[in-house]
Formats: structure tokens, C-alpha cells, sequence
């Protein structure tokens, strides 16, 4: 098993590499134990997907719950893992980084911050703030997590592009290794925000997302999947559900068996 430095420092090589790092964002530990055994090199938890795991909607989970969450993903794998912290439950700097040193103590290899709280976007001087207090604990001693600086403007009315720049131009001064505006998936778009900045650029797939092979030609460096994987399991079990509840019969065995023919040997490598 690697080390968490040797998973942070791997992470961030993948952000390197020759093509897009590809991060699929599991929702529990099957779900992580099932993609690494598909070949993924590195996993995101997802807010959404999480809370999802636990009947609630997006942004209703506790610090203790996320930071429990990443930690038994990071226990079930060898890959490095990042953790989608929301705003790092916190408003002021200080909390931000209280968040963040419990990721470390998780044995994270990288984690994010956002701009958005329950009541709106933070001031983008406060915002910058609080991405320097996470990056002051993420850059700490010889353990370097990968921070990722998110500007949420477009997932939440606020579709100004030039905003989202000046922000994300801020987070990489205030130290984020990785810099993401989720909702933001128009090509032109995409094109002036990596043209203006000087970090790796995360997209997260959305309906009307380019391709990964388009992306990578734009100078996309990661693509996530937020809680649609999660989702799409949902919408298997719905579909099943309907099946059985309305026709009584089992097709949907045979989609099953794609998910056992995997999942059984990855959760037999225990």
C-alpha cells in the first residue's frame, strides 16, 4: 500500500499526464472497490451522491459524516482519494482549515473548497481567504494534498463567466492546485477560462457535456462525474423496481449480472 504522501504526490502527476485524468466519484465503498478494480487511478467522494446514500439532498451532510465517509473510501482502496468537502462546512477561514487538516488525518491525497455556502457566494476576497487558509494546511510539511479551488457560480444562477475567471485566478495566488467551476461546459468557455489561468482545470460531466476526447482538445486536465454515477444506479433500481412492480417479470436480472460479474471479485480481493 503507498503511502498518503506518495498517493498526493501521484495525484497530482496524473493532472500531468498525456491525456485527461478521468475521476469517477463513488458513493460508498462498493461502489470505489468496484471502479478501481476497472482500471480508474485516482476516485472523488460526492456530496451529492453521499447524501443520496443516506436519503437526504445535496449540502445536508455533516463535517463528520463527509470526513467518515472519505475515510472508509481511502481504507477500502490504494488509489489516491480526493474529497468533495462542500465549503468545508465552514464560513470563516479557520473552519475551512480545521476541515481540511481532519482530510489530512483521513489520509486523503486531495480535497476541494467552495465558494457557495447556504446563503450565496462568499465576497470573492473572503473567498480567496479561505482558499489560502485550506492551502496552508494542504501544503503543510512534506505531505502536499492536491487542493482544488471551486468557483460555484454557474450552478447557481450566476452564469458570469468573467466573475468565475477573476475567482478561479484568485484561488490559484491563494495557493489551489487545481482549479474547477462546476457547470461550465460550453467549448468557448471552456477555452477562454484555460487560456486565463495557470492550473489544471477540472470539468464535471453534465447533459450537453463534450465528450472527454473534445474536452482533452480544449486542455481540460480532469473530468469528474459528481453524483450522476450514483444516479444512474438509482435510476437501474428504479427501472428494476418498475419492472417487478408493474409487470412481474426479471429482465432486469441480466443487467444485474453485468454489476455481479464485477463487483463479486472486487469485493473478494478483502
Amino acid at each position: 500500500m503507498p503511502s498518503q504522501e506518495e498517493k498526493a504526490d501521484r495525484f497530482l502527476s496524473l493532472h500531468r499526464g498525456p491525456a485527461p485524468l478521468v475521476i469517477p466519484n463513488p458513493w460508498d465503498v462498493g461502489s470505489a472497490k468496484i471502479l478501481v478494480a476497472m482500471g480508474f487511478e485516482a476516485l472523488a467522494t460526492t456530496s451529492g451522491g453521499f447524501a443520496a446514500t443516506l436519503g437526504r439532498l445535496d449540502g445536508s451532510v455533516e463535517r463528520d459524516e463527509a470526513v467518515a465517509y472519505a475515510a472508509a473510501i481511502v481504507a477500502a482502496v490504494d488509489v489516491p482519494v480526493s474529497a468533495d468537502f462542500e465549503n468545508c462546512f465552514a464560513d470563516e477561514p479557520a473552519g475551512v482549515a480545521e476541515t481540511v487538516e481532519l482530510g489530512v488525518e483521513a489520509g486523503l491525497a486531495g480535497c476541494s473548497v467552495e465558494d457557495w455556502s447556504g446563503s450565496g457566494i462568499y465576497d470573492i476576497d473572503h473567498a480567496a481567504e479561505r482558499v489560502a487558509a485550506a492551502a496552508e494546511v494542504a501544503h503543510r510539511g512534506p505531505l502536499r494534498l492536491v487542493l482544488t479551488g471551486r468557483a460555484e457560480n454557474h450552478i447557481h444562477d450566476r452564469p458570469d463567466l468573467a466573475d468565475t475567471i477573476a475567482r478561479l485566478q484568485r484561488y490559484q495566488e491563494a495557493g489551489a492546485d487545481v482549479l474547477f467551476a462546476p457547470g461550465v461546459t460550453d467549448p468557448d468557455d471552456l477555452r477562454r477560462l484555460i487560456r486565463e489561468v495557470d492550473r489544471p482545470v477540472n470539468v464535471v460531466a453534465r447533459p450537453g457535456c463534450p465528450p472527454v476526447a473534445e474536452l482533452a482538445k480544449l486542455g481540460v486536465r480532469r473530468v469528474s462525474v459528481g453524483a450522476w454515477f450514483a444516479f444512474a444506479a438509482l435510476g437501474a433500481l428504479v427501472e428494476a423496481a418498475t419492472e417487478l412492480r408493474d409487470h412481474g417479470t426479471f429482465s432486469y436480472l441480466d443487467r444485474a449480472s453485468i454489476g455481479a460479474r464485477t463487483a463479486l471479485p472486487a469485493f473478494n480481493g478483502d
